[in-house]
């Protein structure tokens, strides 16, 4: 049944698929090594790391927001793709040649804004080239091979580090090719089907009449979700909590793919679960998971304390990356849906923005405890939020209304 179901799949989303693999793997080799890089190389300190991450994550949130919609209103999905894709690759170069911190944050923004802007077009160029019945298998392929880039990408780092006697910036160099490859198996392997009368006439993305019709369910769990992002500062503090217990340069991006793995395999089951129990619950155990993970970071003396910490992380990442999202649709009034997920967008872009310069400024300042103990105290106030949300009687359930 797999088998049959794949064989279907067109040619154009196994090409899609390849290059999302591509992408990821130039794009982990980099910022699987990119906070050390910047602490030891460029000596910047880890309150900028934390800005760099936040500006650069907060930016591709943003541009999500809008990039579905100017594929919609331009009709011209693989353009808008691989000016995504090729925002991304070009920014590459950049990395290697880098002096100083303010180029990397330029380098990781224009990557990100990339990242952003391909996103929607890309998974509206797999709807339009695949028949219905075919989808799900054809964004589940999609989505597999995107999920091995993200593990190969470390696994490369390491291996190079190890062939190149440690030298970051050439490990980074050499990042630069598969992220080239992404961009011409895209020109090349992609063909855009013949559309879109209606292309022209794609309405705003947010309109701010719709916003003040969503209603208090809605925006309590955006409230939620706003201090819950605050909770979850980028990975870029995993890999410098590493380096900080001793854990050698050459082995840091191992750091990422124990995350991976651990939040690979948890997604789909926990995903499936939530169709069947209430997602705040199972929300509030993934911010708990989060919590002890934090504790971990904060005080692990040894290397296996701190990748005990990680595999607690990426089972937070697991039970909780998307519970978010299927609750904003099952408060969100149907017919404003598209608005909702814009606003949540904004609102979780922000928010990220500000707990990586929090994060970074902590530990700056007090300590890598500070950081992620800062990380726990804003899980257990979403927890408390979800708890009022659940005693009011709020939806939690995929069939429940807004």
């Amino acid at each position: 049944m797999i088998g049959r179901g794949l064989r279907a799949v067109p040619r154009g989303v196994w090409a899609l698929g390849f290059v999302s693999m591509f992408m990821d793997i130039s794009s982990e080799m980099i910022h699987s090594l990119l906070p050390i890089f910047l602490v030891t190389t460029l000596g910047a300190s880890v309150a900028l790391v934390g800005v760099v991450e936040g500006v650069s994550e907060a930016g591709a949130s943003i541009t999500k927001v809008f990039s579905g919609w100017l594929s919609d209103r331009l009709g011209k999905r693989k353009l808008l793709a691989v000016l995504g894709y090729g925002l991304g690759a070009g920014s590459k170069p950049f990395f290697p040649l880098a002096v100083t911190p303010f180029e990397v944050l330029g380098a990781r923004f224009v990557d990100r804004i990339g990242k952003g802007l391909r996103g929607a077009p890309r998974d509206a160029l797999v709807a339009d080239i695949t028949e219905p019945g075919n989808r799900g298998a054809a964004f589940g392929l999609r989505q597999s091979l995107d999920t091995i880039g993200a593990f190969m990408g470390p696994m490369i780092a390491i291996l190079l580090m190890l062939a190149l006697a440690g030298d970051i910036r050439a490990v980074f160099a050499w990042a630069v090719v598969p992220a080239v490859i992404a961009v011409l198996l895209l020109v090349f392997g992609v063909e855009e089907p013949k559309k879109h009368g209606e292309a022209r006439t794609a309405r705003a993305p947010i309109r701010w009449s719709e916003v003040k019709a969503m209603g208090r369910p809605f925006w309590s769990i955006v409230a939620v979700g706003v201090v819950f992002t605050m909770a979850r500062f980028s990975e870029a503090f995993l890999v410098l909590r590493a380096q900080d217990v001793g854990l050698a340069i050459a082995l840091v991006p191992a750091v990422m793919i124990v995350m991976n793995v651990v939040y690979a395999a948890v997604a789909a089951p926990v995903g499936a679960l939530s169709d069947h129990l209430d997602r705040r619950i199972l929300l509030a155990l993934g911010l708990g998971v989060l919590v002890l993970a934090d504790i971990v970071l904060a005080f692990a003396p040894s290397i296996g304390g701190v990748l005990i910490g990680v595999v607690l992380w990426g089972l937070h990442m697991g039970m909780t990356q998307g519970l978010l999202a299927a609750l904003i649709a099952d408060t969100a009034p149907a017919r404003l849906r598209g608005t909702a997920f814009g606003v949540f967008n904004l609102a979780t872009g922000a928010a990220l923005l500000a707990a990586s310069t929090l994060a970074g400024g902590l530990w700056s300042l007090a300590g890598p405890q500070a950081a992620f103990l800062s990380g726990a105290a804003f899980s257990i106030v979403a927890m408390i939020g979800l708890a009022l949300l659940y005693m009011r009687g709020r939806p939690g359930k995929p069939n429940a209304r807004g």
